[in-house]
Formats: structure tokens, C-alpha cells, sequence
């Protein structure tokens, strides 16, 4: 009993191990099909240990049934052997019969099934050519045991192996016990066992495959959801016009499904999406137009301030006040006039109108950059680093040139004097780097934003008008290129100007 329980563990423990039961990080296809086989696992397993029980205890009542026919009359032969009194002839190979007196055993044999014919044809009774049973002080101890009259047991004997025994009295006051081999029902359990673990393995794998596929085909819309859902994804949707083409097929947009009414949920997202930034470009388009028509009609009348202050401060009889005045009106144009021209750029690179594409030497132009710049501000430290050869690039020349140019001048203003710039210009990268007091953390995620200004406090006759890193990004992006502040773990600030198809001029 306790073997064939060993046996039914294995079993289900063998039909649990097939596949895992938590498929975590898989697809939903896998999840499915691995809930799918465990459940018939589980159910398998079940209906294994139940089958196996119910026939274990089918084949032990078969067994007691037959000591009960059987009765004593094989034990009752041990003691009048060889006066013919013997019935072994009915008993099946294998079959022990004891006798008992006063709970010592006094004769114990096993039928032997050869033995018998052997035995007629030599004119002997079959019991005396049986086998004599050697039982150690454990096996005479359990039959002695054994309740007399009781019901069948099983027990363990050292020589003859497991066996369904059963104690009956004797005539002579002995006892009488009968026992059948357990080996043919663990044969069979075994042999049922095994038919199980083929048969339910064998529809485990025939579902598990049969299931892959009807799952494939079952999940084909979301499928073709998740595509369309994937080349949505690939589209530019941050800028410009964008018109979304891209649709779930009707095949797999049944409103009577699950997955059909994902897909038309789907689409339908996609249709408000695509109506919003259609709304986005035409607000953008009206913003663009209105800052360029506005620059346009600002310029007149900004040149024409500025040209009657600089020629009223060409009269000779003016009062200092009013001379004063004058000049702050010519200054403040000035600066209005370079706003205006600012606001017009980025309204041009706003609308992607193309820029000038010619070879520009980078090498020269950072070159320019400084010197301008040394002449600007004499108190700061300017560096330059460069490489051997000159680097080339394609683009428009005066907006690249305007980028390093606000690079530099920022590097001037928000650091004070005796502070170290440098320009270091290496392959298709340049950078601009300071040792001044850095960037406030808070100001980082907009800094790149127009009228971002890093001293909110300053005027703005003291400070820029926070349209500089706006512009030169966005020159910068205009080239395929990107601008952006790197990281630094000391003091002050760099920024990273980066260019692409740029290419080493051959050396003269």
C-alpha cells in the first residue's frame, strides 16, 4: 500500500511537471495555451489518482473475496501431508497457507505451479513438492498477529514479498492462514499507470497543439489591432500636418467580439486624434502667420522710430535730458528691431522653410566666433580647441554662425568677469563651456523654451530677451543636427552643438 501510494504521487507530480504554471513575462497566446494545458493537467491527474484508486480497491476486495472462498483448506493440508488428504490442486500458483499453534508457526508453504504436475504424474500429493517458506521472527510475529476470523491484511514477509493474508480458525484448535500474492495487482497498477501517463501525455500534446493553432487563428484581429496600433506609433506626430491613415480592417472591427470592439475603439481613437492635431496644425499655422505679419508690419515702424531718433540726435541745440531720451528711444529700437528680426526666423523655421545648403568650413567659422567674442568681452578667458584638420559640414553658413554666436554670448553674460570660456570643436560635435556658476536645476526642463530668461529679477535692458537658445535649437534641428546642455559634475555650463554628414577636410 504504501509503494502504490509512493507510485500515485509520481504520477501526479510527473503529470504537474509537464509545463509551468506561471508563465509570468509571456505573450497572452502563451498564457492561454499554459492555462489551458495545466487545467487538463490538473483534471488528467484527478481523474488518474481516482481511476487508480477506485481499481486498487476493485482488485484488493477480488483478492479478499478469494481467501474467503478460499477458506483453510490449504493451510488445513500442511498438517496431514502426504495422506492425500491435501486440495491443492484448486489453490492459485503462488497461494501461502501457515498453520499456527499457540502463535507459533508450525508449517508454512507456497503452491508452486510447475510443482503440481510434477507432483501427479510422480504419483506424490502436490503439497509435499510446494515450497517451504523460510519466515524470519518479523514475518512469524505478523501472522501471528493477525486477527482470527478478522478481515484480510496486507503484510511484508521477508521471503515470499507483500501479501493479502486472512486467519480463519482450524479444527484442532490451530490457526489457519491463507494469503494471496499482491504482485499481479501491482503488475496491473503499474501497467495502468503507464497506459495513463501515455494516453493523458499523448491528448496533453495533441491539445497543447491543437490549442496553439485554434489560438492563432483566434487571436488574429488583435493581432492585426496591435499592427496597426505599432505603425501609429512609427508616425511623426509631433509637428507639422499629420494625417493618420492608418486603420483597423473591418474583419477585425466586429462590434459582436471582444477584440472586434478593441478595434473600433481603436479606430475611433485614432479619428480624434487625427481631428486634434489637425486643430493643433491649423492653431500653429495662425500663430506662425500672425508673429510673421506682425514682424513684418513692426519692422516699419521700429526703422522709422530709430531713424528720426538718430537724426534728432544730430541737432546740435538739444538739452542733455532730451539727448538722453533720445538715445534710450534709439537703443530700445534697436533691441525691438532685433526681436522682431528673431520672431521672424523662428517663424520661418517654424513653417520647415529650407535653409541655404553650401559647404561650411566649421573649423573657420569657430575661429570668427571667438575673436568676435574677445572682442566683446576683454575681461572673460576665452579658450579655443581645435582639431588638425578642418572640419566641413553642409548647411547655411549665417544660421550656424548665429548659433555658436548666442552660445558664446550666453557663456558672456550669466558668468561674471575672469571666467573661462571654451569653444572645443571635435569631428562633427562642437561645445561651448564655461566655469561660471552653472544653470539652476529648476530652470534645466525649460531652458530651451522661448522667453526663457534665468534671472527672472533682471531687466530686460540687462539681460537678453530669452529667445537665443530657442533659436539656435531650432537652427540647430533645422540641419538634422540637435543642441542640447550636457551633463557636468563641476561648476558651471556645457552645451553640445551636434551636426551630421560632417567631414574632415583632406590636409594641404
Amino acid at each position: 500500500m504504501r509503494r502504490l501510494s509512493l507510485r500515485r504521487l509520481s504520477l501526479k507530480r510527473l503529470l504537474l511537471r509537464r509545463l509551468p504554471l506561471t508563465p509570468r513575462g509571456r505573450s497572452l497566446r502563451a498564457r492561454l495555451i499554459t492555462g489551458l494545458l495545466a487545467l487538463l493537467l490538473l483534471i488528467f491527474a484527478g481523474v488518474g489518482v481516482a481511476v487508480t484508486s477506485a481499481l486498487h480497491t476493485g482488485l484488493l476486495d477480488r483478492l479478499d473475496q478469494q481467501l474467503a472462498d478460499t477458506g483453510g483448506r490449504y493451510a488445513a493440508s500442511l498438517e496431514h501431508a502426504g495422506t492425500g488428504r491435501s486440495d491443492t490442486r484448486a489453490q492459485a500458483p503462488g497461494t501461502l497457507g501457515a498453520r499456527l499453534l499457540n502463535g507459533t508457526v508450525t508449517a508454512a508453504r507456497v503452491v508452486d505451479g510447475d510443482a503440481d504436475d510434477t507432483a501427479v504424474a510422480a504419483g506424490t500429493t502436490p503439497a509435499d513438492t510446494d515450497d517451504t517458506v523460510t519466515l524470519d521472527a518479523a514475518d512469524r510475529r505478523a501472522l501471528a498477529d493477525l486477527p482470527v476470523g478478522g478481515p484480510a491484511r496486507t503484510v511484508q514477509l521477508s521471503g515470499p514479498g507483500e501479501y493479502r493474508v486472512r486467519a480463519v480458525a482450524g479444527q484442532d484448535g490451530d490457526v489457519l492462514v491463507t494469503g494471496l500474492p499482491m504482485r499481479p495487482v501491482e503488475d496491473t497498477m503499474h501497467q495502468v499507470m503507464m497506459v495513463e501517463v501515455v494516453v493523458f501525455g499523448s491528448a496533453v500534446l495533441v491539445a497543447g497543439l491543437a490549442g496553439t493553432g485554434w489560438l492563432r487563428l483566434a487571436l488574429r484581429p488583435l493581432d492585426r489591432i496591435a499592427a496597426t496600433a505599432t505603425r501609429v506609433s512609427a508616425l511623426p506626430l509631433a509637428r507639422g500636418e499629420v494625417e493618420i491613415e492608418e486603420r483597423v480592417p473591418d474583419e477585425a472591427a466586429d462590434p459582436h467580439t471582444e477584440t472586434g470592439r478593441v478595434g473600433l475603439a481603436l479606430n475611433r481613437m485614432l479619428g480624434h486624434v487625427e481631428d486634434a492635431l489637425a486643430q493643433r496644425h491649423t492653431v500653429e499655422d495662425r500663430l506662425r502667420a500672425f508673429a510673421a505679419d506682425a514682424g513684418h508690419e513692426l519692422r516699419t515702424p521700429v526703422a522709422t522710430v530709430r531713424g528720426h531718433a538718430e537724426l534728432a540726435l544730430r541737432h546740435p541745440e538739444i538739452a542733455p535730458p532730451v539727448r538722453h531720451a533720445l538715445e534710450r528711444i534709439e537703443a530700445e529700437s534697436r533691441r525691438m528691431g532685433t526681436i522682431v528680426d528673431d520672431l521672424l526666423l523662428l517663424a520661418r523655421l517654424d513653417a520647415g522653410r529650407p535653409l541655404a545648403r553650401a559647404e561650411v568650413d566649421l573649423t573657420r567659422l569657430a575661429l570668427d566666433c571667438i575673436a568676435d567674442a574677445r572682442a566683446a568681452a576683454p575681461e572673460h578667458n576665452w579658450r579655443l580647441e581645435l582639431p588638425a584638420e578642418p572640419v566641413l559640414t553642409a548647411g547655411d553658413e549665417d544660421r550656424l554662425r548665429q548659433v555658436v554666436a548666442n552660445l558664446l554670448s550666453n557663456a558672456h553674460r550669466h558668468t561674471p568677469p575672469g571666467s573661462t570660456v571654451t569653444l572645443r570643436l571635435t569631428g562633427g560635435q562642437l561645445t561651448v563651456g564655461d566655469d561660471g556658476p552653472g544653470i539652476p536645476e529648476a530652470l534645466r526642463p525649460q531652458l530651451f523654451e522661448r522667453f526663457a530668461r534665468a534671472d527672472h529679477s533682471r531687466s530686460r535692458s540687462t539681460g537678453g530677451t530669452g529667445l537665443g537658445l530657442a533659436i539656435a535649437r531650432a537652427i540647430a534641428r533645422a540641419h538634422g543636427g540637435e543642441l542640447a546642455l550636457a551633463p557636468t559634475t563641476g561648476p558651471g555650463a556645457v552645451f553640445e552643438l551636434t551636426l551630421p554628414g560632417y567631414a574632415e577636410a583632406p590636409g594641404t
